[in-house]
């Protein structure tokens, strides 16, 4: 008896894998908590190296397996969180509201992304700790929509202690990807690779030339 297709074995309709980057301390790892277990801890711990979590969510009438990896923010060990640029569907840019360092370097993790990581890869920018009392506020609301705008991506305002919109940024970028997804499903076409067309002005001659080099 043949085996049932990959899809049918699987307990999930999509795998999204996510990416967390920004400056150590900015509260990557407790979003992450707050999002795959529903809780929140003062004591901060530095991420060695990367960590992950899995959570399944419903989306649109589809089980979403989201498989979310959160680094390290310190230069040390930008070698070993790079690696995991490519492989990610999604990535959310973190800063802390009252850090203005923190986010003034999320330039400089765009950059990575665009060196690293896939071309259509989706990112979503997060101010967290949102939470905290105005007078601690070094970053306003309007200054991070404005660079979200930027590059044209979404922008969120989050705290991983009350829960403050961390569930909306989560559900936000695995419905685009899943979108995406969607998408390239329904246009195997577009995933074609196209070898040896040849260019317009090139001599039939050497356009055939070319493909018997290829096929010998």
């Amino acid at each position: 008896m043949a085996a049932p297709p990959a899809r049918a074995r699987a307990d999930y309709d999509y795998l999204i894998k996510l990416l967390l980057i920004g400056d150590s301390g900015v509260g990557k790892s407790c979003l992450l908590l707050r999002f795959s277990d529903g809780s929140f801890t003062t004591s901060f711990i530095t991420t060695i190296g990367i960590d992950f979590k899995i959570r399944t969510i419903e989306l649109d009438a589809k089980r979403i397996k989201l498989q979310i990896w959160d680094t390290a923010g310190q230069e040390r060990f930008r070698t070993i969180t790079t690696a995991y640029y490519r492989g990610a569907m999604g990535i959310l840019l973190v800063y802390d509201v009252t850090d203005e360092s923190s986010f003034n370097n999320i330039r400089n993790w765009i950059r990575n992304i665009e060196q690293h990581a896939s071309d259509n890869v989706n990112k979503i920018l997060v101010g967290n700790k949102a939470d905290m009392d105005e007078s601690k506020r070094a970053v306003p609301t309007a200054s991070g929509q404005a660079l979200a705008d930027e590059y044209g991506i979404k922008f969120f305002e989050t705290s991983a202690k009350t829960n403050l919109n961390v569930e909306q940024v989560f559900f936000s970028i695995a419905r685009d990807i899943k979108q995406r997804l969607s998408e390239t499903d329904s246009k195997p076409e577009d995933r074609t690779i196209k070898i040896n067309k040849p260019e317009q002005g090139v001599a039939e001659g050497t356009a055939a030339t070319r493909s018997a080099c290829c096929g010998s």
